[in-house]
């Protein structure tokens, strides 16, 4: 694993915004980044080339890595449906939604479909209370989630017009 020229240079630029020797504090934005050069996910190469490029110890990212749920640690679908399932979700349906998403796309929480097309991936509080039940599709919050708006996310993702980024 390496990173293109680019991604190369925007973590130099990140790294730079810190001290010397305080470089670990650059480790989130470059796990973004290395996710993001590695279709989605951390694999345990990825993670050892964030460590040689920030000089720290492997097990050092790996701690960052396992601790965070925005990391995934195994390979995702390209779109990923982060479902927040804490209290005032819950209390607004966000367990029928996770359930009729499961039954829709014939997966489990944490699997990704066959066509590597879609993965469920239930999170917790995702700071949108007010909205619930809701979840996270790439960059963006879809909110007051129902049957028919969850369907109306998997047909635009199918079309490949879904906005995430």
């Amino acid at each position: 694993m390496k990173f293109s020229q680019e991604k190369l240079d925007k973590a130099k630029e990140i790294m730079a915004r810190y001290p010397e020797g305080k470089q670990k504090s650059a480790l989130i934005p470059l796990l973004h980044i290395a996710q993001e050069e590695n279709n989605g996910w951390l694999d345990i190469a990825t993670m050892d080339y964030v460590a040689e490029i920030l000089s720290i110890k492997p097990i050092e990212v790996y701690e960052v890595a396992t601790f965070y749920t925005m990391f995934n640690l195994k390979p995702v679908g390209k779109y990923v449906f982060e479902v927040c399932r804490t209290g005032p979700c819950m209390l607004n349906g966000s367990d029928h939604i996770i359930d009729y998403i499961k039954d829709k796309l014939g997966i489990k929480e944490g699997e990704t479909t066959p066509d590597g097309m879609f993965t469920l991936k239930p999170a917790e509080c995702l700071g949108a209370c007010g909205y619930a039940p809701m979840m996270q599709l790439g960059k963006f919050y879809r909110e007051h989630l129902t049957k028919e708006k969850v369907d109306q996310i998997i047909d635009e993702c199918r079309r490949g017009v879904a906005i995430v980024n």
